[in-house]
């Protein structure tokens, strides 16, 4: 992938067994660092989903699903550019493992705990959390979700246990994002409700 919102990686490789990535150098904080301080200003918050979605649109029309899409793997420069991180977990959709394959793939949940899907709770589409084939689709949903915490300060999805969060996104709808930040436009709630 070569584009101006993904990570550059010059070069992969190993050196006395211990494996390596060349990437770009960045300077400035993550997505995650930035949300610890409450809700984005909702003009820097748009100015950042349009260049994650540029940077999504780049790898979805490789046929590349990020699968682990969240705050911590979005990366703002000190010049305000958004950069996406951590292509570990992507996978050439149209190379999808059967239902039966899928559920046998190494799990990886919140903060790197064992699980039961691929991806991170919490911001993990209704697929994910299935354990079902995923396509570009369930990138939508993480950044719906994303965006909904960049309007907000908090999570669309919560719950006490990893397991109860997994069941809020089965389950539940996200709390209305008007309620919570009012200065919204209805307009930026109907694109966040459509990727949700």
């Amino acid at each position: 992938l070569n584009h101006p919102n993904i990570l550059a990686v010059f070069d992969v490789g190993s050196e006395n067994s211990t494996p390596y990535i060349v990437s770009e150098l960045l300077e400035g904080e993550t997505l995650r660092t930035k949300l610890s301080h409450g809700p984005l200003p909702i003009r820097k918050a748009i100015e950042f989903a349009h260049q994650i979605v540029e940077g999504l649109a780049a790898a979805h029309d490789k046929g590349i699903a990020h699968r682990d899409l969240k705050p911590k793997n979005i990366f703002v420069t000190k010049d305000n550019r958004v950069k996406i991180l951590d292509f570990g977990l992507a996978k050439l959709t149209e190379t999808a493992a059967p239902p039966e394959e899928s559920s046998m793939l190494q799990t990886v949940a919140a903060d790197s705990a064992p699980g039961i899907v691929l991806g991170t709770v919490g911001y993990m589409s209704p697929e994910q959390v299935r354990g079902l084939a995923i396509d570009h689709r369930s990138d939508l949903f993480s950044f719906g979700a994303i965006l909904y915490e960049m309007f907000t300060g908090k999570r669309a999805f919560s719950g006490n246990t990893p397991a109860d969060t997994m069941s809020a996104i089965l389950h539940k709808e996200a709390p209305e994002l008007l309620t919570i930040n009012p200065e919204l436009s209805p307009g930026a709630e109907k694109i966040v409700r459509h990727c949700l």
